[in-house]
């Protein structure tokens, strides 16, 4: 009898051992009982949580799952946009397993690559159908958003059929193949150019109303001066008339003396200077009659 007592306790032992498992944080297991999903009350697959778990020895198997957030990251593919444009799209996504039993079943014994194969399939999808409808600017620029919102939304619809709940999606590289990067900055420098060459021509437009403004500003104020100084000088001339006027109407013979004074000046000024004139002529009036009543 204790001969066989040791066996017993050693299978008891072994037997205990094969009847617990140890399921650590962040995982899930899953009990296979004749390669089949052991189920619970609600006909789901029964998953057991972190600690210490038990199962049937021999008839049960064990499968561990990762329950954590995952990330499915450089994920490039090229699309076609509504202009028959192709981009080539980097893009991530973060997911977890949401139905343990359903991601088994579909991933073909729980394979993370097959789950991501699936799902990267599923997101092109979305990605291909969303993106054939924007063009190029929308895509890069204010539909950008839009664009990861739908796709999402559609992912996480169409995921549920192998038990996944995706998270995030998030576009994080857009690129041009190198033929239609140069025919999209070549015509981005054309529109450039014509938006600098409409406003060289409104410049050159408002410089030129600016000076011809400018211009007439000038001629009005060199018009006005003119017109002034014209009035100025006709009245100075005027009143330098009636001085003379009056002081020749009040001293008549004086003035006359003076006048032929300043004649004989100018006449005479320079000794080269030779003059033909009769000697009878008023020029020589004061000459001829020094005596001449100057009073």
């Amino acid at each position: 009898m204790r001969k066989l007592l040791i066996p017993l306790i050693i299978v008891s032992i072994v037997v205990g051992l094969m009847s617990v498992f140890v399921v650590d944080e962040g995982e899930r297991g899953i009990v296979l009982r004749f390669g089949r999903i052991l189920k619970a009350e609600d006909d789901q697959a029964k998953i057991y949580g972190p600690g210490l778990q038990f199962k049937v020895p021999v008839f049960d198997s064990v499968q561990i799952l990762d329950a954590r957030i995952q990330t499915m990251d450089d994920q490039s593919d090229r699309f076609v946009t509504s202009e028959k444009k192709d981009v080539i799209i980097d893009s991530y996504v973060k997911w977890r397993i949401q139905d343990f039993g359903q991601y088994y079943l579909s991933t073909g014994g729980g394979n993370r690559l097959t789950a991501e194969a699936l799902l990267q399939r599923k997101v092109s999808d979305g990605l291909r159908a969303e993106i054939g409808s924007k063009t190029i600017k929308e895509i890069v620029s204010e539909k950008r958003e839009q664009v990861m919102a739908d796709v999402l939304d559609e992912v996480q619809q169409s995921a549920n059929d192998i038990g996944i709940e995706v998270i995030d999606l998030r576009i994080k590289k857009i690129n041009l193949p190198d033929k239609i990067s140069e025919s999209i900055y070549a015509r981005m420098r054309a529109e450039r150019e014509t938006v600098a060459r409409r406003h060289r021509s409104q410049g050159r437009e408002k410089a030129e109303v600016i000076r011809a403004q400018s211009e007439l500003e000038v001629a009005t104020i060199l018009a006005e001066a003119e017109k002034t100084a014209r009035v100025t000088r006709g009245e100075a001339d005027a009143e330098v008339a009636n001085i003379y006027a009056g002081t020749f109407n009040k001293e008549p013979e004086f003035y006359n003396f003076i006048r032929s004074l300043q004649a004989y000046e100018k006449s005479f000024s320079n000794k080269g200077d030779i003059l033909v004139v009769d000697p009878s002529s008023e020029f020589f009036q004061y000459m001829k009659e020094p005596n001449v009543n100057l009073k």
